[in-house]
């Protein structure tokens, strides 16, 4: 015969109690562990964009003068480099250029830079995802671990 343990509204056994506490364990840790590496993604990204020394210029409509080193300022440098882009190609992509046209090679470089810094916004938003997921799963391994208490050191089977 197994001892139930009463948590409140279920009833579970030593078996389930433990496999419930252990979850919610499991979960706390691999929260931790999401959170540390949003926030070293994060970093690298950043640190990574402060090394090319990337500095807004004063026709941007906001942050100008600021180094680029985040997602919102990568995002006004992208949107920058696409209206002086467009001002160079006479408001033409780089697919709607001649091929023999000597503005081409620039508008292409813009494209690409915009690109690069498309890619460090998502790569931001990427590791904030990770980060609040690992905070939701220490919460939800907190909670289990708090809705289940551990099982009296006395208790019998």
């Amino acid at each position: 015969m197994t001892e139930n343990f009463e948590t409140g509204g279920a009833v579970l056994n030593r078996t389930q109690v433990n496999v419930v506490r252990l979850t919610g364990l499991a979960a706390i840790i691999g929260g931790i562990l999401l959170i540390v590496v949003a926030i070293v993604a994060w970093a690298s990204v950043s640190n990574q964009l402060s090394a090319e020394n990337i500095v807004i210029p004063d026709d941007a409509p906001i942050l100008a003068g600021e180094t680029v080193n985040g997602p919102i300022d990568a995002f006004v440098q992208a949107g920058v480099i696409a209206m002086h882009a467009e001002e160079i190609g006479g408001g033409k992509t780089y697919a709607e250029l001649d091929q023999d046209d000597p503005v081409r090679t620039t508008v292409m470089n813009a494209s690409f830079l915009r690109a690069s810094l498309f890619t460090s916004v998502v790569a931001f938003g990427v590791a904030l995802f990770a980060g609040a997921v690992g905070a939701m799963f220490v919460l939800f391994g907190w909670s289990l671990r708090t809705i289940v208490p551990p099982l009296p050191k006395n208790a019998t089977i």
